[in-house]
């Protein structure tokens, strides 16, 4: 910013110019962003100055938001491994190659960018179903045990419950390291209607999706039970991937994880059906009638109680 210093003979002593507010510097706006968007705890950032972002907690959800943000707001396209910067050395980086955005250039950016990612910003849809041979109760109570997912599916490294109410549930899912070494993990709801055989779910931390909306529906079949995944998303004009392309990724895993439940359930109803019944306990023996007692006829005891419940 340039100040103008004007001759006081000639504005005269009673002419001030406004102090200039100062602008926040580019570390502070990159601390104020990975709070904002990314959950950065400030006094820990106050407190280690020098810490890489890493170091701070910020996983790889919060540094794709971060990116997407920057990417928005400067124009500038963060490194892979900006998680282990610093924030003073993100805020070089963008004070280096940042530009000021206008409001044309960001209108003709994001139009660009949606243009690339599919056409006009349409959104990507998905549904993929299968067929299990398992009771419809069966299927449900498995697939909707959030805290054993890890089991159920391969690509689920972990899965923290964060809050259970009723039959909403939100957690954090974190899969399995990519073929980059990239951790993806963030935080989903879901609300299950047991009298309707359906669950809606929704990504509470969305990262490099808009949004990202999945309907499970499960319906008794003849040979068993068909449960149905329908998804709709949108990508961010500044994700790594368009929308097309994240159709056709969650199309493909979408099937393999499909056959991999179905697979898993069906050796459940496999061996639930073939686990014979336990016996039931024997009844135990009547007492000894005390002595002189008046003795019951047989048939009479059969019958006592019947109408007693």
């Amino acid at each position: 910013m340039t100040v103008r210093h004007e001759d006081p003979a000639l504005t005269g002593p009673t002419q001030r110019e406004p102090t200039p507010t100062p602008s926040p510097s580019p570390a502070s706006e990159i601390t104020a962003i990975l709070v904002r968007h990314c959950g950065l705890d400030a006094a820990a950032a106050d407190a280690s100055p020098d810490a890489s972002l890493e170091e701070l907690g910020m996983d790889s959800l919060a540094l794709l938001e971060l990116q997407a943000v920057v990417a928005d707001r400067y124009r500038v396209q963060l490194p892979e491994e900006a998680g282990r910067l610093s924030i003073a050395e993100i805020a070089e980086l963008v004070a280096r190659h940042g530009e000021p955005v206008t409001a044309a250039s960001a209108s003709a950016a994001s139009a660009s960018a949606a243009s690339f990612a599919g056409g006009a910003g349409r959104p990507g849809h998905t549904e993929n179903s299968v067929l299990i041979a398992a009771p419809l109760p069966l299927v449900w109570d498995v697939t909707n045990d959030v805290a054993g997912w890890t089991g159920l599916f391969t690509e689920y490294q972990s899965v923290e419950i964060i809050e259970r109410d009723g039959d909403a549930v939100r957690f954090r899912l974190t899969m399995y390291p990519d073929e980059n070494g990239v951790t993806w993990s963030w935080v989903s709801e879901r609300t299950a209607d047991p009298v309707r055989r359906e669950v809606r779910a929704h990504r509470v931390e969305t990262g490099p999706f808009e949004y990202m909306r999945i309907h499970w529906r499960y319906a008794e079949v003849p040979g068993g039970t068909r449960m149905t995944w329908t998804q709709d998303f949108e990508m961010r004009p500044t994700a790594p991937v368009t929308t097309a392309q994240m159709t056709d990724r969650i199309n493909a895993n979408s099937r393999i994880q499909l056959d991999i439940i179905r697979d898993k359930i069906e050796r459940i109803a496999a061996e639930l059906s073939a686990t014979p019944p336990a016996p039931a306990p024997a009844p135990a023996p009547a007492p000894a009638p005390a002595q002189g007692a008046e003795q019951v006829p047989a048939a009479a005891a059969a019958t006592a109680g019947a109408d007693d419940e």
